[in-house]
């Protein structure tokens, strides 16, 4: 990058793993990063790490405009990139976060007079809204579209974080949990810090603007029994599987939203049931709109590293 594109760029959600990783891709890229994080323990311990990185930080609510404001004021941004998502899904925390939050972090970049550009990451799942969270993201994605601000809105596909859930479970010997035959879905996962750098190229590429960007990583697309095998491979074992019907998480559906109108307890277990279906039978790739169907081909691959030197390193095993 030249000296001359160097920007002023504010980062929400920086106390996460892919907002961190962000926050190194910006600073190695040359730009001058403040990241607004919650005034908590979490967010005072992110804030020693990016500090140490090179990055100013300043504690704010999302829901406080005029701490916003002042924050906004001080840092005078020229790009906003929000890594903010909830955690757990549930209908309340993904309003709070995944659609106000962001809508409060926009509202004070338009306040601003020094934000151009708004760079949001989303979800390639958004595609087949079926949850709550899904919607609340669309949802903000609408409003950013419409913002006077240009904007980015970054799709990626499943993170190595969230394949690395049974590391434990094949290293102690026991066999890997897939959905019915295992073939059921397919994704080319991104790396952390591919997609940080990916999100960091938004910040300067007049090409990614006005964009939504379906992402992934070094292909090719993978199932999860596939996922399974190469894991226990790398582990030093034979494949060894146990198939979980997705049915289960339908009737689990079924019976939790008979109390879900009475019970905000029911209401939630409900909507995790239906996460849990939803991404057992789903693909994280790109949807074609006319056929319905997922297509690993469209769907565009970015970055050098692979699922399995992730699952390498976990291991402490060799390639």
């Amino acid at each position: 990058m030249k000296q001359g594109d160097a920007r002023k760029v504010l980062l929400a959600g920086a106390s996460g793993t892919i907002g961190r990783a962000a926050a190194r891709a910006l600073i190695g890229a040359g730009h001058e990063v403040t990241c607004v994080l919650r005034d908590s323990a979490s967010g005072r311990e992110a804030a020693e790490a990016l500090r140490d990185n090179g990055c100013a930080v300043r504690f704010a609510a999302l829901s406080d405009a005029a701490a916003l404001d002042a924050v906004f004021a001080e840092a005078a941004p020229q790009a906003v990139m929000s890594c903010i998502a909830s955690r757990s899904g549930s209908p309340r925390d993904a309003r709070a976060v995944d659609h106000d939050a962001n809508l409060a972090l926009l509202e004070a970049a338009e306040r601003s007079g020094s934000a151009e550009h708004f760079i949001l990451l989303s979800a390639i799942c958004v595609q087949r809204p079926r949850l709550a969270f899904q919607h609340e993201k669309l949802r903000f994605e609408a409003r950013l579209v419409e913002s006077p601000l240009a904007h980015t809105i970054v799709r990626p596909t499943a993170f190595f974080k969230s394949l690395s859930g049974q590391v434990k479970r094949v290293r102690a010997g026991k066999p890997f949990l897939i959905f019915g035959d295992g073939e059921l879905t397919r994704c080319k996962p991104i790396s952390d810090d591919d997609l940080g750098r990916f999100l960091a190229l938004c910040v300067t590429d007049p090409d990614k603007r006005g964009q939504i960007l379906p992402i992934g990583g070094p292909g090719p697309a993978i199932s999860l029994k596939e996922q399974g095998a190469m894991l226990c491979e790398l582990a030093g074992r034979e494949p060894a599987f146990k198939s979980v019907p997705p049915g289960m998480f339908t009737l689990a559906l079924r019976v939790l939203s008979l109390g879900a109108p009475f019970s905000e307890w029911f209401a939630e277990k409900a909507e995790y049931a239906r996460i849990a279906h939803y991404y057992a039978t789903e693909s994280m790739l790109v949807l074609d709109p006319a056929s319905g169907t997922y297509s690993a081909e469209a769907t565009p691959e970015f970055g050098t590293e692979t699922l399995r030197e992730h699952y390498a390193r976990l291991l402490g095993a060799p390639l």
